[in-house]
């Protein structure tokens, strides 16, 4: 239960290291390192969501043949249609720009931002949580070593995703002490997500390749939606493309490794 606790916790501390920069640094992120760290970011979740949850979904589906595809694909666009979901239903707001997303309200700009960020965080958790919750149970092919490193890489792309909230609030107005701390609340879903999902093992185990595939197709959306744009934003530079491509490389090394 202690390799658990460690592995839930892991990506949490990534995040509030993250938003701890907010001490280190004394202005605000320039926009060439905030494209560079949202393109690792979303190498990072592209590998995670393919080695770790698309793959050993099917591989747990293997008894369907060559129907094993069937539940992934279904988990995958059930994860899809709940982000879309929740960014009609929650008020939010994306990272350089001014235009609220999801029903009106009157929460204040700062707030928005940090919900954008703690609404996409929902599915790493999950992520992180269904992996462990296999293990738990005994599963072929959910190895410990297998899902720490998800743990790790979840916690490698969290470290900019912290920095990138924290710092903006510091610049509206935010004393850095509570842009840490808003920053860290922002990762406070993941190990929430991820214990509800354990403490819910034996009936995860059932539909456990649908739940993999699930948080998979909510990260990847995420990327689709958020990072991708962000890391592509503004004038032409190839510091998106390489940061993708290092984010990706590293977490895919990561999981064949100690998977």
């Amino acid at each position: 239960m202690e390799n658990v606790c460690i592995g839930i916790a892991i990506p949490f501390i990534g995040t509030t290291l993250g938003a701890a920069c907010v001490y280190a640094l004394k202005k605000e992120i320039s926009r060439i390192y905030v494209r560079g760290l949202s393109g690792f970011a979303a190498g990072v979740m592209v590998a995670a969501s393919i080695w770790s949850l698309l793959i050993p979904s099917m591989e747990e589906s293997a008894a369907l043949g060559t129907w094993a595809f069937v539940p992934a694909v279904i988990g995958f666009w059930i994860g899809i249609f709940m982000l879309i979901l929740f960014d009609h239903i929650i008020p939010h707001l994306h990272l350089n720009s001014d235009i609220p997303e999801g029903p009106r309200s009157q929460l204040a700009k700062t707030t928005m931002l940090v919900l954008a960020v703690t609404l996409h965080n929902i599915p790493e958790g999950m992520a992180v949580g269904v992996v462990y919750a296999g293990w738990i149970s005994g599963q072929e092919g959910m190895s410990l070593a297998g899902a720490m490193a998800l743990s790790i890489g979840i916690a490698i792309q969290n470290f900019p995703e912290g920095a990138i909230v924290s710092m903006p609030l510091v610049t509206n107005g935010y004393s850095r002490t509570k842009a840490f701390i808003a920053g860290t609340l922002s990762g406070a879903v993941e190990p929430i997500g991820a214990i509800l999902t354990i403490l819910l093992t034996s009936l995860v185990v059932p539909i456990l390749p649908y739940l993999l595939s699930f948080a998979a197709g909510a990260m990847m959306y995420v990327v689709v939606e958020e990072l991708i744009p962000e890391m592509a934003e503004g004038e032409h530079s190839h510091i998106g493309p390489i940061s993708f491509a290092v984010g990706f490389t590293l977490m895919m090394a990561l999981d064949v490794a100690l998977g």
